[in-house]
């Protein structure tokens, strides 16, 4: 490795390690040995510029979990991510996944018990908002009347994902990014412990989410799954005996989360 190699290693493990740990301090050890003094003040000022980087790319992401723990812990929380789970790529945008899981067992957030399936939400938003352009496919829908359904199986949207909860968090998520509905609806279904199945989807350029019935959440699950169309509404089934495919499935073409149907010996999109 060339000493400049070295000195970019050296630099680059003092800003991520996390402040006051055994490896922050080894890094510390290593810049010192490696870039000429003084390094402490540009050391500070390349922190700190992480650290706003860090508190506004996740901000962008994760807007409604900021507003539930506030501006201060919010950035609390970007910065420790950022030294815990660093960014393994240059795009900052594909970094913040791990929100979830980071926050989930912090007991300093026991008095807000939904962040961790909020994160969830805004990040299946998020790769939405990012996911490749498809078209509907109205031709392929044919295959509903000339195909044996344990054949072939239903496209959905670009970005679609579900998330399974024990609270509302597609109210709260929708509430706080489009006021419906109002807060106070959400924080009284919240008071209720409503569980809620959030949907996410991409419709034309635009990262949706909504709430789903657990029947919906069991047959969209099976889908992502790329499992047949028989099987997929057997699951719906067993969630919901009453779940009605012929009720549901108009409305979520119109909606466009699904958006054709394909063989199941045929890639994702391909004609039929």
């Amino acid at each position: 490795m060339t000493a400049l190699a070295q000195q970019q290693q050296a630099l680059l493990c003092s800003l991520l390690a996390l402040p006051g740990s055994a490896q922050a301090a080894e890094a510390l050890t290593g810049l010192k040995g490696q870039v000429l003094a003084p390094w402490a003040r540009g050391l500070s000022a390349y922190q700190a510029n992480g650290h706003d980087l860090a508190e506004r790319s996740l901000w962008a992401i994760y807007p409604v979990v900021a507003a539930l723990v506030g501006d201060d812990s919010f950035a609390t929380m970007a910065r420790e991510l950022w030294h815990r789970h660093p960014p393994v790529r240059g795009d900052l945008a594909c970094w913040g996944e791990a929100l979830a899981e980071f926050v989930e067992p912090n007991p300093q957030l026991a008095d807000v018990p939904y962040l961790a399936d909020v994160a969830r939400v805004e990040w299946a938003l998020h790769r939405a908002a990012g996911a490749p352009d498809a078209g509907a496919d109205p031709a392929s829908f044919a295959l509903l009347t000339q195909a044996d359904p344990d054949t072939f199986t239903l496209r959905l949207a670009p970005g679609t994902a579900v998330v399974a909860s024990e609270w509302p968090v597609a109210s709260l998520v929708t509430a706080h990014l489009h006021d419906d509905p109002p807060l106070a609806v959400a924080a009284a279904r919240v008071q209720a412990h409503d569980p809620e199945n959030a949907v996410v989807w991409r419709q034309a350029l635009r990262p949706l989410v909504t709430a789903c019935t657990t029947a919906e959440a069991a047959l969209l699950v099976s889908l992502l799954q790329r499992r047949s169309l028989l099987a997929s509404l057997n699951d719906a089934l067993e969630a919901d005996a009453a779940f009605d495919m012929g009720a549901w499935l108009p409305g979520a073409v119109t909606q466009g989360v699904v958006l054709g149907a394909d063989p199941l010996d045929s890639e994702p999109g391909s004609a039929p």
